[in-house]
């Protein structure tokens, strides 16, 4: 029988507690890391569905860098198991939650941004209607 467990989070600290013959009277198998194409293809279809990302391009090349980033936190968690002696896992839920973040973060800097933009248009049309009135007087 094969049971999957993310060892990242609360839930399995509570299953482990619950049902301690998971750990006691089990194997346990730590899963591979994800090739670096297969963690650019997940990234790419999330961000496929972000709208505020103007091109392609762009996409492509922060599924990429989204890719390298978290290949590298892997080889960090090597170097901090080596001297540290701690272990540090890093799961696909992981990525999943960088790129969730990356989007909401996104999106939220975009619509402050647009903000800013309304009130400083807003801002400029009153000071021309100003500046006409002014001449008019």
């Amino acid at each position: 029988m094969a049971l999957c467990f993310s060892p990242v989070g609360d839930a399995f600290r509570v299953r482990a507690r619950m049902f301690s013959a998971l750990i006691n009277c089990t194997s346990i198998d730590w899963f591979h890391e994800w090739p670096e194409d297969a963690l650019v293809g997940v990234a790419q279809r999330f961000l496929n569905e972000v709208t505020i990302l103007p091109s392609e391009e762009i996409r492509e090349s922060l599924a990429r860098h989204m890719a390298f980033v978290h290949g590298s936190i892997g080889e960090a968690n090597i170097r901090m198991r080596i001297q540290q002696r701690r272990n540090n896992y890093t799961t696909p839920t992981s990525f999943l939650e960088l790129i969730k973040f990356y989007t909401t973060l996104l999106e939220d800097k975009t619509s402050k941004i647009v903000d800013i933009i309304e009130r400083l248009s807003n801002g400029l049309n009153i000071m021309n209607s100003t500046t006409e009135k002014v001449a008019s007087l």
